[in-house]
């Protein structure tokens, strides 16, 4: 049985100024519309690296949430754990460039159809169903669309899940935005520190929440068994059981042209590998592979014709094929 994984989060509808579509300083313009959310990059880049992944996340009963769903199944992701609600509609975010090409976002998301997941009819239903997954992955911006109520059901299903073999992975993406202040954030890490098997992270993401800590102090607050800590530059440092280690990005031979997903591309590569056997250096090696081939392209999903060789890894077996 292919080893598989339970991908949690939001993915919203994403208007981007199309090239050409508005100058500086001038109202209008055009928009380009797609579909983004970190989480759901992750799960896009899984289901491309062969590993049996589904989203679990609430929808709308609109045509945009049709999209999402067509989308997401056409790249292998599965959508049996989608809750669809009558009258609602999934969140919306607009990217706007200023002169010098750098983005600003707006979020309208308050009433977003994936920030529910937790209070349904449905909820425990799909809370119940993490202790078949392998792994289970959600980032911090997946914590935070939901309600403290909520996330406490969600940290009891997780703990549940992992007295039967399912490992925890927590992404640390941090945006401030999402969080009514700091203190909460640093609560609710706290606890996904002490739950998680595996943590990814960065230097970008805990120094917002403990400015001026140095990179030990940072690493030594997170008593999860395997970390990867990635640094301003492409470097990341890893702890796991038995051993430490660092592992470096091979130099960019391609120019950058957008820095977007290489976090979540990252996750998926590094999630992959360590199911097919991988070890975490090895697995981070992969991280930073697809990560330096993600940023050579626009956007948060690369073109499926760029994507590396398929069958780098060993095929993953799951935790029940091999007990």
């Amino acid at each position: 049985m292919m080893a598989s994984v339970a991908c949690i989060g939001e993915c919203m509808v994403e208007l981007r100024q199309a090239q050409g579509g508005a100058s500086a300083g001038q109202g209008g313009g055009l928009y380009s519309r797609g579909f983004g959310g970190d989480t759901l990059n992750t799960a896009v880049y899984l289901a491309r690296l062969e590993i049996k992944v589904d989203y679990l996340t609430a929808l709308g009963d609109d045509g945009l949430s049709d999209e999402m769903i067509a989308a997401w199944n056409a790249e292998g992701v599965g959508t049996r754990r989608v809750v669809r609600l009558a009258g609602k509609l999934p969140g919306l975010y607009m990217i706007q460039l200023d002169a010098r090409g750098e983005r600003q976002f707006f979020h309208w998301r308050d009433g977003a159809a994936a920030r529910q997941l937790m209070s349904l009819p449905e909820t425990d239903e799909i809370l119940n169903s993490l202790m078949s997954y392998d792994i289970v992955y959600l980032s911090a911006i997946t914590l935070s669309i939901y309600d403290a109520p909520g996330r406490e059901r969600l940290f009891a299903a997780i703990k549940r899940a992992r007295l039967l073999g399912t490992r925890f992975v927590f992404d640390t993406n941090f945006r401030a935005r999402g969080w009514p202040d700091r203190d909460v954030a640093r609560e609710v890490f706290a606890a996904a520190f002490a739950a998680a098997d595996i943590v990814l992270t960065s230097t970008e993401d805990l120094l917002a929440l403990y400015p001026g800590e140095t990179h030990d102090q940072l690493m030594a607050r997170i008593p999860s068994p395997e970390l990867v800590f990635r640094l301003t530059e492409p470097v990341s440092l890893l702890r796991f059981p038995g051993g430490t280690g660092e592992v470096r990005a091979e130099p960019m031979t391609k120019p950058v042209v957008d820095t977007t997903a290489a976090g979540d591309s990252f996750a998926a590569a590094y999630i992959a590998a360590r199911l097919a056997g991988s070890d975490p250096v090895e697995a981070a090696q992969a991280g930073h592979r697809l990560a330096s081939l993600v940023i050579c392209y626009p956007g948060a999903i690369i073109p499926g014709y760029a994507m590396p060789p398929k069958k780098r890894h060993r095929p993953a077996a799951s935790r029940q094929a091999t007990k």
